[in-house]
């Protein structure tokens, strides 16, 4: 393929986008379109609501009638997925395929594999996505199997522990050193 696969978003019925997501997955594996249409993703996270006394964790939808496609575009693909049952169209001027560019697929976590992690504990962070962005911090602990770290953030004038993907942190260069104590 001489073009390179990009993050597209599809715009869909309210409550179809599950449904799309298996048509879509149907329509791979019968048309054997898995070099062209390589990931789809419907973001969501988890919520916990408190009832009668009761918590319950469920998972909601970030952005509800939005599916999330990496694929390497054509008219063809266009064509396939804008008829296909739930979907109203691409989400781009004038309904045109636009794709995501790099911050925008970092920002909404469609890619969170970080393949190149050089940070060692007590490294000084940023932290660039989440509830806390904007905050620096010291590394505490690595666990690179899951891809998560423990960060002690300062809030509110106290060191707290929290524990925060990679993806959701930057290293800060060596000239600037952070003191988590105010």
């Amino acid at each position: 393929m001489s073009q390179e696969a990009k993050w597209y978003i599809l715009h869909t019925y309210n409550g179809y986008e599950n449904m799309v997501k298996t048509s879509l997955e149907q329509m791979i594996e019968n048309n054997n379109l898995q070099d062209v249409i390589l990931d789809i993703k419907i973001p969501t996270e988890t919520v916990i609501e408190e009832r009668n006394g009761k918590k319950k964790a469920y998972e909601a939808k970030i952005m509800p009638a939005y599916v999330f496609v990496k694929l390497v575009y054509s008219s063809q693909i266009w064509f396939m997925l804008t008829n296909t049952r739930g979907i109203t169209g691409f989400v781009g001027p004038n309904g045109k395929a636009w794709p995501l560019d790099e911050s925008e697929v970092k920002r909404l976590h469609l890619e969170d594999v970080v393949v190149n992690f050089d940070m060692e504990v007590g490294d000084s962070i940023r932290v660039v996505s989440g509830p806390f962005e904007g905050l620096v911090g010291v590394i505490k602990s690595i666990d690179k199997p899951h891809q998560k770290a423990q960060v002690m953030l300062n809030m509110f004038g106290r060191e707290t522990a929290v524990d925060m993907d990679f993806v959701q942190f930057e290293k800060l260069n060596n000239a600037t050193t952070v003191t988590t104590e105010e």
